[in-house]
């Protein structure tokens, strides 16, 4: 059965084989961002065609690197790594829990209407709310325990601002200006740990408050040999 399906992808694709893949003008630039851990997502319409076409050969590809090409079913494909032949990039615990916090707002039907477009400034507005400033501080930057409301507020805008550049940057959002951000697809992998639950918008606002950042999968860097 899995035999006939990979004869099937392979006779749609209008690779015949992996050397043509690679000869493809779009592979340097796909190859080098799920290297870094970006997600390639369906808002990337040329290389995520792409590597669908391509699926099964890269599959190969990244296999011999001790890696496994995803796709989720929300329509975005990573590269999690199953050996340590690719470094390892582990997120912080202020951009996990950053990104849950985006995934908790993507998951509200509003943002259909909004384009998935909301303000940054609401970001730290329901982190703070569900977490509070004092321990929030701390989950984003625990070296430092500024004890002055004012002082408090210029770290979190700081550490959360350094959490959305980071997370643009293997594609969860996107960086509209400096007010607004872009909710992507990829932002959907920080609600992994609520899937399947009656209510996974509860259950992960309750992940929140808890300060349980739930670990990703490692997300690979670049080839370090």
């Amino acid at each position: 059965m899995e035999a006939h399906k990979a004869e099937v992808e392979l006779s749609e694709s209008r690779y015949r084989s992996l050397e043509d893949v690679v000869r493809d003008e779009t592979f340097p630039a796909v190859d080098l961002a799920l290297r870094r851990g970006v997600h390639i997502s369906q808002d990337d319409p040329e290389p995520f065609a792409f590597i669908a076409d391509a699926q099964a050969f890269l599959e190969e590809f990244y296999r011999r690197y001790g890696c496994e090409l995803v796709r989720s079913p929300d329509q975005f494909y990573y590269l999690v790594p199953s050996g340590d032949r690719l470094g390892r990039r582990h997120l912080s615990a202020g951009e996990m829990l950053v990104g849950q916090a985006l995934a908790l707002v993507y998951l509200d039907p509003a943002m259909l209407e909004q384009g998935g477009v909301v303000e940054r400034a609401q970001i730290v507005s329901r982190l703070s709310s569900l977490v509070g400033d004092v321990r929030l501080v701390r989950a984003l930057n625990f070296r430092r325990r500024p004890s002055a409301e004012r002082v408090a507020q210029e770290v979190l805008r700081t550490e959360i601002e350094k959490a959305f550049r980071s997370l643009a940057g293997l594609g969860f959002v996107e960086l509209v200006d400096e007010v607004r951000i872009r909710l992507r697809r990829p932002v959907l992998r920080f609600a992994d740990a609520v899937r399947g639950l009656e209510t996974p918008v509860a259950a992960l606002e309750r992940l929140i408050r808890e300060g349980r950042a739930i670990a990703l999968e490692s997300d690979v860097e670049e080839d370090t040999e």
